[in-house]
């Protein structure tokens, strides 16, 4: 019975489509090591197209995405029927580069008027400083009043110091805008002349330091003073990302190649081993210089990383299996060849289905997720030609002399036959373990759909910077330092100065004001209910022509057909503002059924996200699980076997869902740095398992028992599968230490996914496949 069971299988074997492959590799085997010169040069045609997509990109240009950058909502505002704009520059206080952010209990004093004047004074002599929106600047509400400054003079009274605070706090502009709802944070925009900008300090630290160097002049106020704002904060970011990439990229590698040295015992072998990521990473990235990816962040900083671990785990596969053939006695040529034929079918295996899971990516909606599929399965590509070309090639050199001196003797292949004994309790009780495993990957997959998307501007600067602390303090007095807006449109058929204009803005005002998440709605209603009298809705609409124009015109466009509510949004991410913006959303639906005539959208960098960023984690995640399902029916169909299909699921699940589980009960929300950390750490997870199956199916065809293929299995990939684990664990560990929030999380997940990988390869897998593989005797 257990004869006619081997023989089934053996012969299942030999039709199916793996059999099929491994002819292809022994020809590939023949050629790449026997036949060098002709692949030295295409090794060199690769090289030389990769260094033209550095130098020369326009010498082949391939526009596949039409669309520039990420896919947005089309403005309403891009009408053919409207009228000119009058020539006058609006005031805002969203569009500033930068903010000041001062922080003290007596503005409204003499001594406090007069330092605030001298910061104003210092920063506008400074030649890179174009303009200062701040309360001593805000425009009286009615062009036909008395200019009367809202700060006096330094030799005011008290009690008119006193009146000036709370008019000021009652201004529009002002109150919950430039000042506080407390009165003790005021805010300075400072928007730049950039043909003055010469270094980066120009347009951060220079501010502060110039508003401090006034402060020294008046040593009686106490004032505190941070910038932050578009400019610092992108600077900031940029700077960060900067050291911190270059920085835990020389630590993370440099501690792999530390670990391959420890676990090779030998340079030889790791140089041979970094040859084949290194120049899969310069192929990728010159490759699609050729298509205009518009400098997508999830293409210049995920794929490197990706495309160098999917090659290293290849990589350091078949070196560990050309080391062993070299300490058996073969010799440098026959020994490549040989470990090609043997590992090279799982190599590309692993790539195939890491290739296919990627490519998956493009039917997403989001152009960058798109962009990030294409070039991460070109990447993926490149990488396995890389491995089954450079390594042989280099493995039948003389830089392979004695590159198996040390193999029998190092960490890992010594303690193997301890480690073994994991597979003996394992199979002893397969049921209980294999059980056990699915059992596990089901709970912590439901732990995982938990998870909700999220992502906040913050998540990028370093938490100690200034520019972050600024923000958080803005975001805590203000309500937020970043603007969204509702935009108001009306047809022809409305008159400008109609009152159901001022109708359709206060429903929305209101709609605005219930929600508790944002902050100071500001509109032309607050700016006429600022206005003295009182009246119908016809009689307010004409105080509107009283306004300042740089006033009106900010708010209001009777030629645009258009008016703008624009409120203040803390950054606390789409998770939280997710759920307000979609009843926004749906009040703004039921205003616009109420009065036909009007179109009302929602705008603002913070809608952009919700809707943008929230789908791109979205596709992320679907990709993600299509992914995982595709590779499950490429392994089904090239071992033709829906059993082996199944027994693959979780093995490749089960990694992907502790690490989401952990992401749960630590509290975090699925941010894009998350979905990507899993798209990586699939492909590394489904190599592991795809080189211990395709180990297992070759001791089927030689070894009747079922059970010491098995055994075979672990002794022939074990060492590899502990030595890449223990190599990505080490790189990650490093950059755990990053104060990058979005490296340290990249880093915690990969060493939680790595690990937990070659766990259940070597624990969960071989139990399943004892359940549910060929019977043994």
């Amino acid at each position: 019975m257990a004869l006619r069971q081997k023989r089934r299988f053996a012969g299942l074997q030999k039709g199916c489509i793996a059999s099929r492959m491994r002819k292809f590799f022994n020809w590939l085997a023949s050629l790449s090591v026997h036949h060098r010169l002709p692949t030295f040069l295409f090794v060199l045609l690769l090289s030389g197209i990769a260094v033209s997509g550095y130098t020369h990109p326009e010498w082949i240009t391939i526009d596949l995405w039409q669309d520039v950058g990420e896919p947005g909502r089309p403005s309403r505002s891009q009408r053919e029927d409207v009228d000119p704009e009058p020539s006058v520059s609006p005031i805002s206080l969203s569009n500033s580069d930068a903010v000041l952010v001062i922080e003290g209990d007596n503005f409204f004093t003499p001594a406090g008027a007069d330092a605030l004047r001298a910061i104003v004074d210092d920063l506008q002599s400074l030649e890179q400083v174009a303009y200062v929106l701040w309360l001593g600047e805000v425009p009286p509400l009615n062009i036909f009043g008395l200019p009367e400054p809202l700060l006096p003079k330094p030799t005011a009274s008290k009690l008119r110091f006193e009146r000036a605070q709370k008019k000021a706090s009652e201004y529009p502009l002002v109150g919950g805008q430039l000042l506080s709802d407390d009165g003790e944070t005021m805010l300075m925009m400072v928007s730049l002349d950039y043909f003055f900008v010469f270094d980066n300090t120009e347009a951060t630290t220079l501010l502060r330091d110039t508003a401090l160097d006034a402060l020294k002049r008046h040593p009686d106020v106490d004032f505190r003073v941070r910038v932050t704002g578009r400019v610092p904060s992108a600077l900031a970011a940029i700077e960060m990302h900067e050291k911190n990439q270059l920085k835990y990229q020389l630590f993370g590698y440099g501690m792999i190649l530390l670990m391959s040295l420890i676990l090779f015992r030998g340079w030889r072998a790791v140089v041979i081993v970094a040859l084949a990521p290194i120049l899969g990473v310069f192929w990728t990235i010159g490759f699609i210089q050729f298509f205009d990816y518009q400098n997508n962040p999830l293409i210049d900083v995920i794929l490197p990383i990706l495309v160098s671990l999917v090659g290293l785990t290849d990589g350091v596969h078949l070196m560990v299996q050309i080391r062993k053939l070299r300490s058996q006695g073969l010799e440098k040529i026959e020994a490549a060849s040989q470990a090609l034929r043997q590992v090279g079918l799982a190599c590309l295996l692993t790539s195939v289905t890491t290739a296919i899971g990627f490519g998956s990516l493009m039917l997403a909606d989001s152009v960058w997720v798109q962009q990030f599929g294409f070039c991460s399965m070109i990447g993926v590509l490149l990488c396995f030609i890389a491995v089954v070309t450079v390594i042989p090639l280099a493995c039948s050199s003389p830089l392979a002399n004695k590159i198996e001196a040390g193999q029998e003797t190092s960490l890992i292949d010594r303690n193997l036959s301890r480690i073994g004994g994991v597979i003996h309790f394992v199979l002893n009780n397969r049921r209980a373990v294999g059980w056990t495993g699915v059992g596990l990957t089901i709970l912590f997959v439901i732990c995982s759909l938990q998870l909700r998307p999220d992502q906040r501007e913050s998540d990028a600067l370093p938490e100690s910077a200034e520019a972050t602390q600024a923000l958080y303090h803005v975001d805590r007095a203000f309500g937020g330092l970043e603007f969204s807006s509702i935009r108001i449109f009306w047809g022809r058929e409305i008159k400008a100065g109609s009152a159901e204009i001022l109708e359709v803005v206060s429903k929305v005002d209101d709609l605005l004001r219930r929600e508790e998440l944002i902050g100071h709605p500001l509109s032309i209603r607050n700016l006429l209910e600022a206005q003295p009298g009182s009246g119908p809705l016809e009689e307010r609409m004409t105080l509107i022509e009283l306004l300042p124009p740089q006033l009106k015109r900010a708010f209001y466009s009777p030629q645009q057909r258009r008016t703008t509510v624009n409120f203040r949004v803390q950054d606390l991410g789409i998770a939280a503002y997710g759920p307000v913006f979609e009843r926004v959303e749906a009040g703004l639906a039921a205003i616009m059924a109420q009065h036909e005539q009007f179109d009302l959208e929602l705008t603002g960098r913070a809608a952009w996200r919700w809707r943008n960023l929230y789908q791109i984690v979205v596709d992320l995640g679907l990709s993600l699980g299509t992914a995982s399902l595709i590779i499950w029916l490429v392994l089904t169909l090239v071992f033709k076997s829906l059993r082996l299909g199944f027994i693959s699921i979780i093995p490749n699940l089960f990694p992907l869902a502790i690490t989401g589980a952990y992401l749960f009960f630590a509290g975090y929300n699925l941010e894009i740095v998350m979905v990507c950390n899993f798209t990586v750490c699939l492909g590394i997870a489904v190599d592991d398992t795809i080189h211990f199956m395709t180990r297992y199916l070759d001791a089927t065809e030689e070894i009747e028992d079922n059970t010491a293929a098995i055994q075979s299995a672990f002794t022939g990939v074990g060492t590899a599968l502990i030595m890449t684990t223990s190599v990505l664990v080490a790189g990650f560990g490093v950059v755990i230490f990053s104060d990058s929030r979005d490296h340290h999380i990249f880093a915690v997940m990969g060493a939680i996914t790595v690990a937990a990988a070659l766990f259940c390869d070597l624990v969960f897998l071989p139990a399943l496949l004892a359940m549910f593989g060929t019977r043994s005797k």
